[in-house]
């Protein structure tokens, strides 16, 4: 059973999701939700949310979070690859192909991130385009331009 609870956040109502004790799922606003699951606020879940709210505030760069995402094995992969992307970096999706293994999975790797069911936790906002231009995110491009003009303004303050 997977439980929910929503978080109102600077970027709108936030649902988060977790399922034995790890985090599985983010919906930003206007996302379906499962209807399946149980609104209710875990210890988990509050931690999630407190730590979103403080990523969202320029003041947590790295989440410590028990995830669990659910893909195939070549989505976990990426994933796992992008966990790895430092905060206020990017790295085009050729980038994140050759992390992989598989330096003609470009598109593969878009594929992955398109089904990222753990944006901003897994920051699939840290990926772009060869040519440095912002590529699809769930949340809408300008939602992807915040995050990462958020997590610039962070580190030039240096806070």
């Amino acid at each position: 059973m997977k439980n929910i609870f929503f978080y109102q956040t600077v970027i709108g109502v936030i649902g988060i999701a977790e399922k034995g004790n790890a985090v599985t799922d983010l919906y930003f606003p206007g996302e379906k939700t499962p209807e399946d699951a149980v609104v209710s606020e875990t210890e988990i879940l509050k931690e999630a949310g407190k730590q979103l709210r403080a990523y969202l505030a320029g003041k947590l760069r790295n989440f410590t979070l028990p995830l669990a995402p659910s893909g195939t094995e070549f989505m976990l992969r990426v994933w796992k690859s992008l966990l790895a992307i430092p905060y206020g970096e990017t790295r085009s999706y050729q980038e994140i192909a050759q992390s992989v293994g598989n330096k003609k999975a470009s598109r593969a790797v878009g594929l992955a991130n398109n089904r990222n069911p753990i944006p901003v936790f897994i920051p699939c906002h840290r990926v772009i385009g060869a040519n440095g231009k912002l590529i699809g995110y769930g949340g809408g491009l300008d939602l992807k331009a915040y995050l990462l003009e958020l997590e610039r303004v962070t580190l030039a303050a240096g806070d």
